[in-house]
């Protein structure tokens, strides 16, 4: 008996040792109308202590408080979870049209009082649909909703703002609006986004629908999806309508007059919803680009650092550039590199800690750089310039690095294979232990004074072959150099070496089943192939320059109408990933018989 107390002792150490932050979470409907009864609750995550609910002033008090707890226990990973739970409910009846606060509810634990967040509620007139319209802090939303209002049910395609910078982000959130009853919903049709790049906000499910005055009339209204888009066209755009089909329960029969709706049945109808669609106007960046401009919108910080400060020659520096901020940080390209021609540097590592919300995209894009010096001394890494757009302020804005330095030392094998010529010194001959040594009778072999190898033609002739090669080999390498100094003309030669390489981290994505990646990959081999075979930046590489450029190298319009598709199937699977193996293979035979056709016509 005292083993097992002992053993439930320590089963509950875990709980009685850990403390908490206390909550008080309010829950309430935002709209109702006249006459209504309704119910509104706090749950506090804590017990043993006092609650103490507002004034309801303005609302009838039908009944409450009801009190309701729960607990729940979880051990993972030999770590044990405890949480509990007290919910208090109010049966509430509105009297009287108006905007009406609850105060916030208290929780007293430990001579500490703990809050709740006030009530916000609308009575509307049941009787005057129109008396009151709901006025919103983003009036421009809110005309949406009034225009999109009518019918039983109807949705609504809103965005966070209708005029932007290109590049710069939008917070586009789908919501459906219902006075009827539904089952669920059995069908989503995205718009594709043309001329934007889209990625998808972390949404939660559609599980319950919360009351909203939209233009006088209580609707159920949820969340379906909310998406981040950024333009990559100026001027006016127009976004295309939302599809879905719910499921409407729809009750069959006749309604029993005893017993009402208990042994009613019901059937499930399918109904489709439009929105309607919306127009855009996306501005161009005003004025010149700077030089060092990185293509990036938004707000930016820029910071530099080195992992040591002495080396030995021919060992690496780990040079990390971090760029950090909010905007289109995936657009953010390399920040271009003045180092010393002693300096060996190879392409950078790129690292993304990335995250979407409605705020845009944030966090840090890493370029890691591999520095070698080749000799000893003293090195310099210059001050790194990063332009981008704010637009907080609508101007060019300019960052830069503070200027790094290191040591490069001799390593231990600095004169291994020198050889130093000169006369042997006296140390260096030793005494044998013999005073009379023995005479050579070996004459070895003699060559006549003639037949020396300076004497022969083949010595002469090999002289001026190699002489022949030394000055071939000087006259490669100086052409190497100066077909190397030219960097467009180095990126145009080997823009298709590196579009086959994407082309195939494609391919092994079609095996891994990895379709997201795939589309993403094949984005990038295109996009990063135009650009270095037309040598157009990325920042500034549209679908409309790219087209015209191609025209004015002679493509024929068929291999630029195949382009076109594929970069469309390709945006287009990216926000509705249901691509058969077929329509994959079909893609990636497409974007490699394009990237082909053009190294052999240009």
């Amino acid at each position: 008996m005292k083993k097992a107390f002992l053993y439930y002792l320590l089963l509950l150490l875990p709980f009685t040792g850990h403390s908490q932050d206390v909550s008080v979470q309010a829950d309430y409907p935002s709209a109702v109308e006249t006459g209504q009864q309704f119910s509104v609750s706090w749950t506090v995550n804590a017990g043993g202590g006092e609650f103490a609910a507002p004034s309801f002033e303005g609302f009838y008090k039908l009944m409450g408080p009801q009190t309701s707890y729960s607990s729940s226990t979880q051990i993972i990973n030999g770590k044990i979870s405890h949480q509990t739970s007290y919910s208090y409910v109010y049966y509430l009846q509105a009297l009287k049209e108006g905007k009406f606060v609850i105060p916030p509810a208290a929780f007293t634990l430990k001579n500490k009082t703990y809050t709740s967040d006030s009530m916000r509620i609308e009575v509307i007139n049941s009787n005057n649909p129109q008396a009151n319209v709901r006025q919103n802090a983003n009036q421009e939303q809110e005309n949406t909703k009034i225009e999109n209002a009518g019918g039983d049910i109807f949705l609504d395609l809103s965005l966070s703002r209708r005029e932007v910078y290109i590049g710069e982000h939008i917070v586009a959130t789908i919501k459906i609006y219902t006075k009827v009853d539904l089952a669920g919903i059995n069908e989503i049709k995205y718009p594709p986004f043309t001329n934007f790049l889209k990625a998808d906000l972390e949404t939660p499910p559609l599980k319950t629908l919360r009351q909203e005055n939209v233009n006088g009339t209580i609707y159920g209204a949820g969340v379906i999806q909310q998406f981040l888009i950024y333009p990559q066209l100026t001027g006016e755009i127009t976004i295309d309508p939302v599809q879905i089909t719910v499921l409407v329960q729809q009750k069959t029969g006749q309604t029993d007059p005893f017993f009402g709706d208990f042994f009613s049945s019901y059937q499930n109808l399918p109904k489709a919803v439009v929105s309607k669609p919306i127009k855009i106007n996306v501005k161009p960046l005003p004025g010149v680009k700077p030089d060092d401009f990185s293509g990036f919108v938004g707000k930016l910080n820029l910071k530099a650092s080195i992992n040591k400060d002495s080396v030995t020659v021919n060992d690496a520096v780990n040079y990390r550039v971090v760029v950090s901020g909010s905007g289109n940080l995936k657009l953010a390209e390399a920040p271009k590199m003045k180092l010393s021609p002693d300096i060996e540097v190879y392409e950078p590592k790129i690292i993304d800690d990335i995250k979407n919300s409605i705020g845009g995209t944030t966090g840090q894009k890493t370029f890691e750089y591999l520095l070698i010096p080749r000799h000893y001394g003293d090195f310099t890494i210059p001050s790194v310039t990063y332009s981008y757009f704010n637009t907080s302020s609508g101007k060019y804005e300019r960052l830069a690095t503070q200027e790094l330095h290191f040591h490069a030392r001799k390593g231990s094998d600095q004169n291994a294979g020198i050889t130093v010529y000169g006369g042997v010194s006296k140390q260096d001959v030793k005494y044998m232990g013999k005073d009379i040594r023995f005479i050579k009778t070996n004459p070895g072999r003699l060559l006549k004074s003639g037949s020396t190898i300076l004497s022969k033609h083949s010595f002469y002739s090999g002289y001026a072959i190699a002489l022949f090669v030394f000055l071939g080999v000087l006259f490669f390498r100086r052409e190497h150099i100066r077909r190397n100094a030219d960097l467009t003309a180095v990126r145009n030669r080997k823009a298709g070496k590196v579009a086959v390489k994407r082309l195939r981290e494609a391919s092994a994505c079609i095996k891994r089943g990895e379709t997201d990646r795939f589309h993403e990959e094949i984005l990038k081999a295109i996009w990063g192939y135009l650009s270095d075979k037309l040598n157009i930046p990325v920042s500034d590489l549209t679908r409309n320059n790219a087209v015209a450029a191609l025209h004015e190298k002679g493509i024929d319009e068929d291999k630029i109408k195949s382009l076109t598709d594929i970069l469309d199937r390709c945006e287009y699977a990216r926000y509705a990933p249901s691509s058969s193996g077929t329509e994959v293979t079909e893609i990636y035979e497409g974007a490699s018989g394009f990237i082909r056709s053009i190294e052999n016509s240009i």
